[in-house]
């Protein structure tokens, strides 16, 4: 008995990446046993024999581990700290970002998991901006990671790998920013597509398009003339409360308006 394991144990040697979650653990699991010694890889078959086939909670937290904790329940106010900012996630290794996004997954379910209870009960739900910093908190995260993987896809291809983006129009003659998708089956071969994506202009198509474009330009255009005519009004107030206001910051505050030049409108109607 003892021979045969062993010479099977020597052929394995060639062969272990194809079949060693299940030789190890039966040819060298009852061998160590009995007492017989085995010169290749016994540890190996020692260490798949502690592996445990089901994983649960850990023992002293149970499924209270995805609630919050008993302590918070019904109380006013709870103490929380601040979300992670994007230059503290950089310094961490690409294993401790990965943990921690797992853990502030688990804590906004947690969050959410709690709100939804508090709702049910008709109760307050305590600092619900806490389900905001993990937000922020995941936000910034990704953003780290984007910019590790674009930094190194840039190093190795010269592409940024992000998913590619161009302008299609809809079906109202207007051009939207979509995200490209592969395909399995060429553009000139896809019926599909050329009977119904692949279409001419929409102003061809429907001739009410045209005369959309224009009301929806007309009403972006009035748009603007009132925000533009909010800023200003609200220029002239300044100016009137603070004679000596700091014109470069008040220009850095509104770019899109010429505030030296208003002033001098201003002070020429007299309105200053």
């Amino acid at each position: 008995m003892h021979l045969q394991h062993s010479f099977i144990l020597k052929i394995s040697r060639n062969i272990y990446p194809s079949w060693a979650l299940i030789s190890y653990r039966t040819l060298c699991g009852n061998s160590l046993q009995k007492g017989y010694v085995f010169s290749h890889n016994c540890h190996k078959a020692n260490y798949l024999s502690n592996i445990r086939n089901l994983h649960v909670s850990y023992k002293r937290l149970d499924l209270m581990e995805f609630f919050d904790d008993p302590k918070n329940w019904g109380e006013q106010e709870v103490r929380t700290g601040r979300a992670w900012t994007i230059d503290e996630l950089r310094i961490k290794s690409n294993s401790d970002l990965h943990k921690l996004w797992f853990v502030l997954y688990k804590e906004k379910n947690m969050l959410l998991t709690m709100e939804q209870a508090a709702k049910d009960q008709v109760e307050l739900f305590p600092n619900p901006e806490r389900i905001d910093k993990v937000e922020i908190s995941m936000e910034n995260l990704e953003a780290v990671v984007r910019e590790r993987n674009e930094a190194y896809y840039l190093l190795e291809t010269g592409k940024t790998g992000e998913r590619p983006h161009a302008y299609k129009e809809d079906y109202f003659g207007r051009f939207n920013e979509v995200p490209l998708d592969e395909h399995l089956i060429p553009m000139k071969e896809n019926e599909k597509f050329l009977e119904e994506d692949l279409f001419p202009t929409m102003e061809t198509v429907n001739p009410t398009v045209p005369e959309f474009l224009l009301k929806l330009k007309e009403k972006e255009r009035l748009k603007e003339r009132a925000e533009r005519r909010k800023k200003r009004g609200y220029i002239k107030l300044l100016f009137q409360e603070f004679p000596d206001i700091d014109m470069e910051a008040l220009q850095e505050e509104y770019p899109d308006i010429d505030v030296y030049a208003y002033k001098k409108y201003l002070e020429d109607k007299d309105e200053l």
